[in-house]
């Protein structure tokens, strides 16, 4: 399905209806067919005669930036059910054009690589047009809007992949793949590299798997004459797939597993995007791909691991282990001396509680870094809230017998001491540039939602490349 700036005749007009107001200029024939159909704005509504297709808006307001991305979504999927070609859509608005063209190519994403019977659809061509919009601007949005939005797509594919195969190792090959495609710079470090940077929580959960761990360092440096460039860092928590370890999960916990993976293909379709884009930012991203798994081999509740910043982590409950590779990667991370600083993560249960499915948690040292990227994301269309660090809950993951615990003394609040604790592992010089984003909730559903089908979402990625590109517009 492709979307264009054309003027061309279309076998369907999609006529979307801001705050459900019909247009003025209905005939009375359709005037009769809305009524019998007792259509006044809301939901869609097929005029089969005069070829139209009516799809109505609830708001543009907080807190919805997603009305009208979710409605164009909902109805191409409507619309691909009928026997038809092309759509046409009117628009005038840059902003407008481009949510349009994220619920057109969102929405039309589906995890069908392992189905016999794949969907099918006559619908081949869907046409922007504007009356005040030159084709060259419109094609231009429609152009920057597909890179990220094929890069989100790619995103979705390798989380929905499941752990047989996408393993560590494939996940690290896809990364090479993309860094060789956008003349990026990639360095896999496999266990051994880990093993001399002394990584041992990293290592601790990995030892039980067949499939061995790596750390991928992609690193995008634009063309450019600009001297100084701001230098963004992700960090993203690669488990391909999670069993809990010795801490076994509940078995109807483990089907979602392989999307514990979300936070670093989520860099990964950030930095392919920032390529794409040709963004005037140095920009790094850190994946920490591993497997927990269970073995005679595997590390122990009781255990005592030491990091990479020497500090020392008494081990409670081995299915607190995304927190312990990315406690080795963010000290990693600190090294590049970023001016930003950000990690994704399907991190705790509790963030997901506390914002429910929908919603990324943003934590931070920096309430007004967390403010900006806050912002960033409503730009973006991914629903988020700040959840505030609080001195008294960092005391909760103190230990008796090694510098930290894993796991907080109490469950209450344990979104938030869950990314105090990852702050322990950030260069204090650097804690007032960082941002710990919890994705566990919007990065895997199992019901479709909006642009969004069942399984993987992609998750952080419009929020994080909005919030660079508002700090290379400000630098």
């Amino acid at each position: 399905m492709n979307v264009l700036a054309s003027t061309k005749k279309s076998d369907l007009e999609m006529i979307i209806l801001e705050d459900k107001k019909l247009p003025k200029d209905l005939t009375k024939a359709e005037k009769e067919i809305l009524a019998l159909h007792n259509y006044t704005g809301e939901g869609s509504c097929l005029l089969s005669v005069s070829k139209k297709y009516f799809v109505g808006i609830e708001s543009y307001s907080y807190p919805f930036p997603n009305a009208l991305r979710d409605a164009v979504a909902n109805a191409l999927n409507a619309i691909k059910k009928l026997k038809i070609t092309s759509v046409s859509i009117q628009v005038e608005s840059l902003q407008k054009a481009q949510e349009i063209c994220e619920g057109l190519m969102l929405g039309a994403y589906r995890f069908e690589s392992f189905k016999d019977k794949k969907s099918k659809t006559s619908l081949k061509e869907i046409y922007l047009k504007s009356s005040s919009l030159k084709p060259a601007t419109l094609q231009s949005v429609i152009q920057r809007t597909q890179a990220v939005c094929e890069s989100i797509n790619h995103v979705r594919e390798l989380i929905n992949t499941p752990p047989a195969i996408a393993t560590p190792k494939y996940i690290a090959e896809d990364a090479k793949k993309i860094a060789k495609t956008h003349k990026m710079t990639c360095k896999v470090h496999d266990k051994k590299f880990l093993e001399s940077e002394k990584m041992g929580a990293f290592l601790a959960v990995a030892q039980a798997s067949v499939n061995e761990p790596y750390l991928v360092h992609l690193t995008y440096k634009p063309q450019t004459k600009i001297v100084k460039l701001p230098k963004i860092v992700l960090v993203g928590k690669g488990l391909t797939y999670d069993s809990g370890g010795l801490s076994l999960k509940p078995g109807d916990y483990m089907t979602t597993m392989k999307a514990d993976k979300s936070g670093a293909c989520a860099v990964l379709g950030i930095l392919e995007a920032v390529a794409k884009l040709q963004i005037q930012a140095e920009v790094h991203g850190i994946l920490g791909l591993a497997e927990n798994m269970i073995g005679g081999n595997a590390y122990k509740p009781d255990d005592i691991l030491t990091a990479r910043n020497k500090k020392t982590i008494e081990v409670r409950n081995t299915d607190a282990e995304g927190r312990l590779v990315l406690a080795d990667c963010l000290s990693y991370a600190s090294d590049l001396r970023p001016d930003y600083l950000i990690d994704l993560a399907t991190l705790t249960g509790a963030c997901v509680v506390a914002l429910g499915d929908y919603s990324t948690g943003i934590m931070g040292y920096n309430a007004k870094l967390a403010a900006e990227f806050n912002k960033a994301a409503f730009m973006a269309g991914e629903l988020t809230g700040i959840l505030p660090f609080n001195p008294y809950l960092r005391k909760l993951f103190d230990s008796e017998i090694a510098d930290l615990c894993n796991i907080p003394s109490s469950r209450y609040g344990s979104a938030i001491s869950a990314g105090m604790f990852l702050g322990e592992f950030v260069e204090k010089s650097l804690q007032q540039k960082w941002l710990h984003l919890d994705i566990a909730g919007p990065a895997y559903v199992e019901k479709d939602w909006g642009v969004n089908a069942f399984g993987a979402t992609g998750a952080g990625v419009r929020s994080v490349i909005q919030f660079i590109l508002n700090k290379t517009q400000k630098s």
